[in-house]
């Protein structure tokens, strides 16, 4: 069976990572109430998308913003027992309740995703970009504080002990995003909520002040045309600046070696100086540290560092957890370099290698 769609031109990660774009309000409510619209068509049928980002968010050339991707959805009821998998949601956009492995939950979480686009539209960039769950656990909580005592007790989820903080975190959604227009700041507020029940529902959000005052939302068909632009393009495009970046700096490089080299006059060797040596150091961390990053998932399973849960056992406290995460990648990173510049050796067999 071949299941054939409508052609889609772009998709909203891409365009907001493009450099030649800049959103404007009207622009922006335009795109956020048709995904609102579309959750809402979603929810109302007992339909959780469970991975929402800008990378599934299809725009086409008319404007027309449609949901992508329904791989991670699945049908859902309020009064359902049956327990659902907390490991849904791509980290960036994933709410705190999946983190701390909740296993029943609604709505909500796709009220948060779309907090998080909301923001990231007006921020021109992700706003709490974590490397692993952990980390981005302590993000959200130093931008929208810690839930309270009361949420803790009730809730009871499986990595609670191990999440909740020794001392409580002050919001800060509205001193951080403070440049942002009113109406969106106080709809980011509600969507950026803690607990999950504070966040309203999709139709909600649509009749907030956000969409019902001035400057009200383009109609698509009036919106900009761009070329085309997806998430895939703008990381193409970001590593052939790298490489043009790295070119650059190989090329300042070898004339800085050839100002800087002395000759021994006695046996012929080229001594360099010590500013030349350092400048070798800095090229070599900038490689193996760029290449590491990159190709994290190439490391071998034995040094692999794994992080699906806590890094430490319930009972522990986020500070802790996070001290040790930071650790266990520089440890990480500290082995690549040395696997990278340690020489391969070469066996031969019968004169054969």
């Amino acid at each position: 069976m071949y299941l054939v769609f409508e052609y889609m031109e772009h998709d909203l990660a891409g365009l907001s990572a493009s450099s030649k774009i800049n959103f404007t309000e009207p622009q922006i409510k335009c795109y956020m109430q048709q995904l609102f619209c579309g959750l809402e068509h979603c929810h109302s049928r007992g339909i959780l998308h469970r991975d929402i980002k800008g990378s599934n968010l299809l725009i086409d050339n008319n404007g027309v913003l449609k949901v992508g991707d329904f791989g991670l959805a699945t049908l859902f009821q309020p009064d359902q027992n049956q327990p659902l998998t907390s490991r849904v949601v791509t980290l960036w956009y994933r709410a705190p309740e999946l983190l701390l492995g909740a296993t029943e939950y609604g709505v909500a979480i796709d009220l948060w995703s779309a907090g998080c686009i909301l923001a990231e539209l007006f921020a021109g960039k992700p706003i709490m970009p974590g490397r692993t769950e952990v980390e981005q656990m302590h993000k959200i909580f130093k931008l929208c504080g810690s839930p309270s005592e009361e949420y803790w007790m009730k809730s009871k989820l499986p990595h609670a002990a191990s999440f909740k903080p020794q001392r409580p975190y002050r919001r800060r959604v509205a001193e951080t995003f403070k440049d942002f227009p009113s109406s969106a700041l106080a709809l980011i507020d509600v969507l950026l909520a803690t607990e999950p029940e504070q966040r309203g529902t999709a139709a909600s959000a649509l009749k907030s002040e956000f969409f019902t005052t001035k400057p009200f939302p383009f109609d698509p068909s009036s919106l900009p045309k761009y070329p085309p632009s997806k998430e895939f393009d703008a990381k193409l495009q970001e590593e052939e600046a790298r490489r043009k970046k790295l070119k650059l700096v190989l090329l300042l490089f070898k004339k800085k070696i050839k100002k800087k080299k002395l000759e021994c006059s006695e046996c012929g060797i080229v001594i360099l100086s010590p500013y030349t040596y350092l400048l070798i150091l800095i090229l070599i961390l900038f490689c193996t540290t760029g290449f590491f990053l990159r190709h994290f998932h190439h490391i071998p399973n034995k040094s692999r560092i794994h992080c699906s849960g806590p890094l430490v056992p319930p009972g522990g406290n986020m500070e802790d957890m996070l001290k040790e995460h930071e650790r266990q990648i520089q440890e990480a990173v500290r082995k690549a370099r040395i696997d990278k510049t340690r020489p391969k050796k070469n066996y031969y067999y019968h004169g054969q290698q």
